[in-house]
């Protein structure tokens, strides 16, 4: 099968059920694991994020959704000489991929389009298996189901009974946004409490004042999108308010809905109790102390 990928989560999901090789196209974000980039890419965000700060990136998103603009750019030319049996997209968020539609459109008949929308931790599982089953390799999906609900259990498990720390996750730093789906599930099955963060649903922007009234003992920064180098150089906005401030690489283990989100819960979990859960290999940095 000839598979193109729009969505980073499912291009590290197909390379773990070993079908990297079939993948013909990814999206520009798809950067998991190494080896897919050599894959060519067949579309592009038509704001060039990577020389604007977090509140232009923000306006910018705001006004092409209110004039109804597309955020991406398919590269029809190039999919049509790939000739895919099937395009991995996404409905969830109109900020994160091209939508089915889109894809439906720019590929035509007799392309199959699969949109995987988990909206929590249960719902990431079942995407993995929905997406092996499609791909032929369902005992291989069920297994990396269960690998990553192990994962998570044994952190659970490693926390159960202790104190819950209050955490704030920032989906996005400028306006800070409260997590949304499986985030806030990730928090308190790593034994903390999210304070403004609400499971399966969408994130929302709120203030720094907000914040520091809900009184939280950890923010966690985990912008989509951004990893830990990039986090760190948004930081600057971010005040002090009596809390630990720690940046985490949010594009790899928070905001793609793929087994790695497990790594994630065990980063949180270590965050809060060092004591009781193991530092995943994931990077992280301490920016202001309690």
């Amino acid at each position: 099968m000839r598979i193109v990928s729009l969505v980073p989560s499912a291009t590290e999901i197909i390379a773990a059920l070993g079908l990297a090789g079939s993948l013909v196209g990814r999206s520009h974000e798809c950067n998991y694991p190494p080896e897919v980039a050599a894959v060519p890419v067949v579309s592009a965000s038509r704001i060039d994020t990577t020389s604007i700060a977090s509140s232009e990136i923000d306006g910018a998103v705001r006004a092409a959704l209110a004039d109804g603009k597309p955020l991406y750019a398919v590269d029809a030319e190039l999919l049509e000489q790939l000739a895919p049996d099937l395009i991995v997209t996404q409905d969830l968020c109109e900020v994160c991929a091209v939508p089915s539609g889109e894809v439906r459109r720019i590929a035509g008949a007799g392309v199959e389009t699969l949109s995987l929308d988990p909206r929590d931790l249960a719902e990431i599982e079942e995407s993995i298996r929905t997406l092996a089953r499609h791909l032929g390799v369902a005992g291989p999906g069920e297994l990396l189901a269960q690998a990553m609900r192990h994962r998570i259990d044994g952190v659970h498990q490693a926390v159960r009974g202790l104190a819950p720390l209050r955490v704030f996750v920032a989906e996005w730093l400028d306006p800070p946004f409260a997590a949304g789906h499986w985030v806030p599930e990730m928090v308190m099955l790593a034994g903390g409490e999210e304070v403004l963060g609400r499971t399966r649903e969408r994130s929302f922007p709120t203030t720094w004042e907000a914040v520091a009234n809900a009184a939280p003992q950890l923010i966690v920064l985990a912008p989509c999108g951004f990893d830990l180098e990039r986090t760190v150089n948004e930081a600057g906005g971010v005040p002090a308010m009596g809390a630990r401030v720690v940046a985490v690489d949010g594009d790899a283990a928070y905001s793609r809905p793929g087994p790695r989100v497990a790594e994630g819960i065990a980063q949180l979990a270590h965050l809060m109790y060092p004591w009781a859960v193991a530092e995943p290999s994931l990077p992280s940095r301490q920016l202001l102390p309690a």
